[in-house]
């Protein structure tokens, strides 16, 4: 049986140097555990259009539909803010999502006990804090047509259309309700059915999809009050389930529950392919960080949070993806730190390369 296959897109700023450090605990999974995959590796964002003119080549868009799994990095940086909004980098990583159709993103907000600290909100609010935001990803106001500034009389206009199908709620909310199954078994649907015609449409499909679903428990709650509770109680939650817009700005906010983006992945998964498991793009949520790029400052965790992502929805091997985190956990509590996450002088501060070196030794003695 041939290997599985991995399209890693490493981008701009510090996407190379974190997803360098991913490769070596590809390389380990290889040697170490017979895991071994086929990787090749190509351009997106900046790279992309400093060589080719364009964010994304059409022969990446053809290679990234072929894998089993794309590993992206980070795109963007000031040095493209003035091109056109047609080529700006972050062109490339939504063509990725809409001609892939990774309809479901995947934004975990998890707090290792380690770092419960650097949460702006009370320790005990965050502490043991696991919480999965599912984002529908390739529809809603970031896609609806009529868009556009347009002249209306004597002045400019501008106009963004929220616009979803059944089938685009439906087929999220499945993915919504099946990841709550794997875990808690609850699942709070997010909208604004007070105001929002769409809102409404949204919460009466995602009731008739909780009907194949018994076991799971659901709950619903308008967008703006989302906000407010995830950070005045946020493990009252377990599975959130919310439209594009909503769900960029819940999963930010959830996000900074963790206090740092340097430690947060997530996942982009489409419609199951013939091996039974979904069509799938991984990536830090963290940005390109022009600013300490090629320092060694770059925190690797969520770009190695990724890939031990990729373990589990993509090649069915969860036990493996969970011996990564926990080999990650170690590391923290042993207070192994980059500069992001330096808090006190028991921190014992590490690089970009040094921060896989104590993860790749906590993996050794996981065996």
């Amino acid at each position: 049986m041939s290997n599985p296959s991995l399209l890693i897109l490493a981008g701009d700023g510090i996407g190379p140097e974190v997803m360098a450090q991913v490769q070596r605990i590809i390389t380990w999974y290889g040697d170490k555990r017979g895991l071994k995959f086929d990787v090749s590796e190509d351009l997106v964002g900046g790279a992309a259009y400093d060589k080719h003119g364009v964010p994304l080549h059409d022969d990446t868009m053809a290679r990234a539909q072929e894998v089993d799994a794309v590993l992206l990095g980070a795109v963007g940086g000031p040095k493209y803010d003035d091109l056109d909004f047609s080529v700006k980098p972050e062109r490339g990583l939504l063509r990725l999502r809409k001609e892939m159709d990774l309809f479901a993103n995947l934004r975990p907000a998890q707090c290792f006990d380690a770092l419960a600290d650097f949460s702006s909100l009370k320790t005990e609010l965050v502490s043991g804090l696991d919480i999965m935001i599912v984002r529908e990803l390739t529809s809603g106001v970031y896609f609806g047509e009529p868009r556009g500034i347009f002249e209306e009389g004597n002045q400019r206009v501008g106009i963004n259309t929220q616009r979803y199908t059944e089938a685009e709620i439906e087929r999220g909310a499945r993915a919504a309700f099946e990841l709550a199954m794997k875990r808690d078994k609850r699942l709070c649907s997010m909208e604004k059915a007070n105001v929002m015609e769409s809102g409404i449409l949204w919460r009466e499909v995602v009731i008739e999809v909780s009907k194949d679903y018994p076991e799971v428990e659901l709950s619903h709650m308008y967008a703006d009050n989302g906000a407010m509770q995830l950070v005045r109680a946020p493990k009252q939650f377990d599975v959130i389930y919310t439209d594009n817009l909503f769900g960029d700005i819940l999963s930010d906010c959830a996000a900074m529950l963790t206090g740092t983006l340097g430690m947060l992945p997530s996942a982009s998964l489409g419609a199951p392919l013939a091996n039974g498991r979904p069509k799938a793009m991984y990536e830090p949520v963290h940005g390109s960080a022009p600013d300490i790029t090629g320092q060694g400052k770059a925190n690797p965790i969520a770009c190695i949070l990724s890939f031990a992502m990729a373990l589990r929805y993509s090649f069915d091997q969860g036990a493996e993806a969970t011996r990564l985190e926990s080999a990650i956990e170690k590391v923290l509590a042993d207070g192994v730190r980059t500069g992001d996450l330096l808090s006190d002088e028991n921190s014992k501060a590490v690089s970009t390369s040094g921060m896989t070196d104590a993860i790749l030794s906590a993996l050794d003695e996981s065996l």
